[in-house]
């Protein structure tokens, strides 16, 4: 069996290498899926110490979008081994940059870190409007809406996509959570969010609270 405290701290420590080795050997023994989960969630420990270092100044924006394909590449390393088990989502999420806003290094590592907590992400892409939010409602039933963005106009977007996905009586069937630069808690009240977030990690700690 790993060594999960050293996996942790491997990923952590963004050493991609070690971790993929480490992972590659695991693979190899052919393990029960519950093992494999033991693993995962190391991972997922280790990506919490990225956030944590991130919050002290200690890693960069460069650090977390490293970190968030390190995961992307130790979730596929051990999709084989991970079986029926890992299907059972820890809920879904539809996200995307909205209206106006071309940026997506900040929705990615989110994307990232969410699907590997277990969620089920429907990425929309960049610079999207209301309406493909509310579509995207409808067809997959999300329990959570991210929007993102990096610009300021891109809060007045969202609190336009927020007010739509009233308009279209779907606003109690969600959760929606925030995320970028111009983000604040005022603006995140008057844009009509449940929750807002400038750190990936501290959104995804936020969107497993609402579905637990």
């Amino acid at each position: 069996m790993v060594d999960l405290k050293a996996l942790t701290e491997s990923v952590g420590e963004l050493d991609e290498e070690k971790v993929l080795e480490v992972l590659d050997s695991f693979v190899a023994t052919n393990p029960s899926e519950e093992d494999a989960q033991q693993v995962v969630a190391a991972c997922q420990s280790g990506m919490a110490i990225v956030g944590d270092l991130y919050e002290k100044g200690e890693y960069f924006v460069g650090d977390l979008i490293f970190a968030g394909e390190l995961l992307t590449n130790a979730i596929n390393t051990l999709k084989p081994v991970l079986g029926s088990t890992n299907t059972a989502s820890a809920g879904s999420v539809v996200l995307g940059t909205v209206a106006g806003d071309l940026h997506d290094i900040g929705k990615n590592i989110f994307k990232s870190m969410c699907e590997a907590a277990g969620f089920t992400v429907y990425d929309l892409g960049i610079d999207q409007p209301a309406e493909a939010f509310i579509d995207k409602i409808k067809e997959v039933k999300p329990n959570i809406i991210g929007m993102s963005g990096v610009l300021t106009l891109a809060l007045e977007a969202m609190k336009d996509t927020v007010d739509a996905i009233k308009e279209a009586g779907l606003r109690d069937s969600v959760k929606i959570i925030i995320g970028g630069n111009p983000v604040t808690k005022e603006a995140c009240a008057q844009i009509g969010a449940d929750a807002f977030t400038t750190n990936a990690a501290e959104g995804v700690k936020i969107c497993q609270g609402w579905v637990k």
